[in-house]
């Protein structure tokens, strides 16, 4: 016994194209995001407020060490280059119990230095 139902083929079809279109749609304007894409923004916001949060305690720190005014006066001398590693070489980029330094805390520490003036 074979079924005679001619509309199927076109129902399917239409099921296909409708649920493609609505993933376009979906994806492209309705801001749907995968799981890896909505981990990698988590990452992102959570990096920049750290280092938001620790730039004006390395600032302190710098500021705060014997002979400041000579030291910015070189620091701002180095090349914009090597004003980060500059930064990580002194420890003033490595948080409280870590053991290594923080980049981006380093750049936007040599960002808010380059701007002091003392």
């Amino acid at each position: 016994m074979q079924l005679q139902l001619p509309w199927l083929k076109s129902a399917v079809w239409g099921a296909v194209v409708g649920s493609i279109g609505t993933m376009i749609i979906g994806f492209s304007w309705l801001g749907w995001t995968l799981g890896s894409t909505a981990e990698r923004m988590a990452n992102e916001r959570t990096t920049t407020a750290v280092v938001q949060a620790l730039t004006p305690s390395c600032v302190a720190r710098f500021m705060g060490q014997p002979g400041a005014a000579a030291k910015l006066a070189e620091f701002q001398k180095i090349d914009t280059w090597k004003q980060s590693q500059f930064i990580e070489e002194a420890g003033w980029a490595t948080p409280r119990g870590d053991k290594k330094p923080y980049s981006g805390l380093a750049s936007a520490c040599a960002e808010e230095l380059v701007k002091a003036k003392m």
